[in-house]
């Protein structure tokens, strides 16, 4: 197998890949062998859902200043649909996006039933964000996440709603009858707890039953089919997606979106491979380029070669020709779908991928235990990925280790589910939520949840992304100049204030009403069952002891069934189907660190969902049905917008859309490892997100005057960078960086722009442009 070495992983030797593809085949003919017993219908899907990859504030850290400015890599959903022949149905969508809201789960919701009736419904639909922070916002339908975002931004919300319908019809459509395994592992390198003074404060002997501070185990499910074999995984594992900082401008789907390309990309790779009969000729032939298996160059010839194929001139072409291009459509065989691989998120609250520490900027010594400050200020106090401090390859390391853990469960997994498809669903009002709790000395008492809170440890911001001014994580007492400030938005009312307590209230959004709501109320709670595994669907981030005791609870409350009478496989889906940012422990909350104070519905908030989940759980193994709950709003006619629209884009007089700028050097040779620049006479890539195509792409020599595409968008080496002159200019430039791979055959390539340009009075045109060609050697 030729290896993914731009993805760093190593070489391997020939007779060791020999060696490696063997088991492979038989891992995968292992899985094969019991499907005449199928249990499940069972289909996989996948789309493009990148958004604008320009001036649209990208989602998660809440920076104005962060809004996009080209693609790091593409963003996709990708789904599973698992039947019983005769009875219900689960389907699951994984989003490259922050996560999940209610207003796209409204509308996709609505797009189904118009399709398929009363097939897909809230019930068993769920839809889930891998919490990148690198996607474009402005596609959630509650005020405070999308001020930073100039608002609601249709197309954002347009690609995403479009991408989950599409990538459902796939997986329906992909339907065949298969069996699912499961299987789990550890990543000890794949996360570090972020706010471990707040995780110290949970009960000592809760915490001596865990190893660790932080959750290391990937769940995972391999899907394969009777008809064509393996045809999916889909994984879960608690780690932000912040590898990507508060500062980067391109889009990604950060460390999960990475590892889902890689493992995609190393199952196609070796599925192609396979089809040759001569080892030699699979060891040569280079990543992604099947038909290119061009004869030995001196490097002379090369250049004399490449000498003939100077810069094109920017031409008019069709909006369809990016798609056309796309590396990996060459890499279907015949009706069998894509292999499609998730990397799901779970109780990621207080875990971050930056697991190399806090430190301060100026002094570089760790930052302060208790309240993550450099000399009282949280803006010094920056966490180290693995990379650091080069941030895309922190982003490959985590999403490396992700993958490579996925590859080891996937060609291991033996254990099948067996058993019914089932789930339960419901809506609730978590802002006036009565809750039993246990009382000290014995027995319980009631407590509520409160309307929807900020404190002031939000502002502060995290080690992965620290906020303004003179906030900090741990402040339980507020600011008479910040109350103020708060106070003209909205004065917490005294209840509010004693409900929420210890937290100092600076965002007082369950009761800002102007001119619609800031923040949810009701929210979707969700349990699906496949078999013998579970999946609890959250709309929020759960820190890890709270995911652990939320686990802890639903696996008791379901043992009770001697249907797991052989064991029970718990997953949690953070960030899903809608979103109301972290539940912490009630001993947490109490320290209001970051993610104590973005706990929205107070101290009790936790217990609320233990209780409301134990209910969907009796449901369930009792076969009884539950009451669905208040409907959340559609607030989607009362958005607000004021990003400004794309009025026109122009070029210098004499030059047209697509020419080169900055052409690669005369008769220029580049080695592996070397980056390749091109600069382009672009437009507004707002014009034509290129759905399920490519801004950019770097293109082989076959024989002496065909092009063949090698890598595109979808390509971790491969990066396209937009910009202005100035804010208001109507000209723009694409410049196209391409890291050269070390797997990269030696060969004659060039590097090609696709773009679309507006004109004053509206009218799209699709445009393209080439580099010279250059050698790689």
């Amino acid at each position: 197998m030729k290896p993914v070495s731009s993805v760093g992983i190593p070489a391997r030797k020939p007779w060791l890949a020999a060696l490696f593809r063997v088991f492979f085949v038989i891992a995968l003919l292992s899985g094969e062998g019991v499907v005449s017993a199928s249990n499940y219908l069972m289909g996989l899907g996948s789309y493009d859902i990148t958004g604008p990859a320009a001036d649209v504030n990208l989602m998660g850290y809440a920076n104005p200043e962060q809004v996009t400015s080209g693609l790091h890599f593409r963003l996709r959903a990708r789904a599973f649909i698992v039947a019983e022949p005769q009875g219900k149905r689960v389907a699951f969508v994984n989003l490259d996006a922050c996560m999940g809201s209610q207003i796209v789960t409204i509308k996709v919701l609505e797009r189904l039933k118009a399709r398929y009736g009363d097939l897909y419904t809230a019930e068993n639909v769920a839809i889930s964000g891998i919490h990148t922070h690198a996607g474009p916002g402005g596609y959630l339908q509650y005020v405070v996440y999308i001020v930073t975002s100039l608002g609601f931004v249709r197309q954002s919300f347009d690609v995403i709603v479009d991408g989950i319908e599409k990538t459902i019809i796939e997986a329906h459509e992909n339907l065949r009858p298969g069996s699912v395994y499961v299987n789990k592992g550890e990543i000890l390198d794949g996360g570090i707890n972020r706010s471990p003074s707040a995780y110290l404060n949970n009960p000592a002997e809760e915490r001596k039953q865990y190893k660790y501070n932080a959750d290391k185990e990937m769940t995972l499910l391999k899907f394969v089919t009777d008809e064509w074999g393996p045809v999916g995984s889909f994984s879960w594992f608690a780690t932000h997606g912040t590898s990507m900082s508060r500062t980067n401008e391109l889009i990604s789907g950060d460390n999960k979106g990475a590892a889902a390309r890689f493992m995609e990309d190393w199952f196609d790779e070796d599925n192609f491979e396979s089809r040759y009969s001569d080892e030699s000729a699979k060891v040569e032939i280079p990543r992604r380029v099947s038909s290119i298996i061009s004869s030995h160059h001196e490097n002379h010839e090369l250049l004399e070669l490449a000498g003939y194929f100077k810069a094109s001139s920017g031409r008019k072409v069709t909006k369809y020709v990016s798609v056309s291009k796309r590396v990996r459509s060459a890499l279907r065989q015949g009706n069998k779908p894509k292999f499609v691989a998730a990397f799901c998120q779970s109780n990621c609250g207080d875990v971050s991928p930056n697991v190399l520490g806090a430190f301060c900027i100026d002094t570089g010594l760790p930052c302060d235990f208790n309240h993550s400050t450099c000399g009282g200020k949280n803006e010094l106090c920056y966490s180290r990925g693995p990379g650091y401090p080069d941030e895309f390859e922190s982003t490959r390391i985590i999403g490396e280790r992700q993958y490579k853990k996925a590859v080891d469960l996937f060609t291991m997994a033996t254990e099948e589910l067996t058993g019914k498809v089932d789930y339960r669903h419901a809506y609730i009002n978590f802002s006036t939520l009565e809750v039993s709790v246990p009382k000290q000395g014995g027995g319980s008492k009631v407590v509520k949840t409160c309307p929807a809170a900020l404190g002031y440890a939000f502002a502060a911001g995290t080690t992965d992304g620290p906020g303004a001014f003179d906030f900090k994580q741990g402040e339980v007492t507020g600011n008479p100049f910040w109350n103020l400030v708060r106070d003209l938005l909205r004065t917490p009312s005294k209840e509010q204030i004693e409900c929420q307590s210890p937290k100092p209230i600076l965002l007082d959004t369950g009761e800002m009403k102007l001119p619609y709501d800031w923040a949810p109320s009701v929210l979707p709670i969700q349990i699906f069952q496949i078999g013998q595994f579970i999946i609890l669907s959250v709309p929020s981030e759960f820190t890890t002891m709270a995911g652990r005791r939320l686990r802890d609870a639903i696996k008791i409350a379901l043992s009770q069934s001697g249907e797991f009478s052989n064991g029970i496989h718990i997953v949690i889906a953070g960030l899903t189907n809608s979103y109301s940012q972290y539940v912490t422990t009630f001993e947490e909350y109490e320290v209001q660190r970051y993610e104590g104070a973005s706990t929205l519905y107070g101290p009790h908030t936790l217990s609320a969902y233990i209780q409301e989940f134990k209910k969907l759980a009796s449901a369930l193994i009792t076969s009884k049905s539950v009451q669905p709950g208040p409907q959340p709003p559609d607030l989607l006619n009362k958005q607000l917008s004021f990003l400004p629209p794309v009025i026109l884009d122009t070029t210098p007089p004499g030059v047209n859309f697509g020419d080169v700028s900055s052409d690669v050097p005369k008769n220029s040779t580049f080695k592996r490892g070397d980056m390749v620049a091109v600069v382009f006479w672009s437009a507004c890539p707002r014009n034509d997100l290129m759905t399920e195509g490519t801004f950019s792409l770097v293109e082989m020599l076959q024989g002496k005057e065909t092009w063949a595409p090698v890598y595109d968008d979808d390509d971790f080496c491969l990066r396209f960078k937009w910009s202005r002159p100035s804010k208001l200019s109507p000209e723009s430039h694409a410049r196209i960086e391409w890291r050269i791979p070390n797997s990269t055959k030696p060969g004659v390539y060039r590097i090609r722009h696709f773009g679309a340009s507006k004109s004053l009075l509206g009218s799209i045109h699709h445009f393209t442009g080439a580099s010279s060609a250059f050698v790689v050697e």
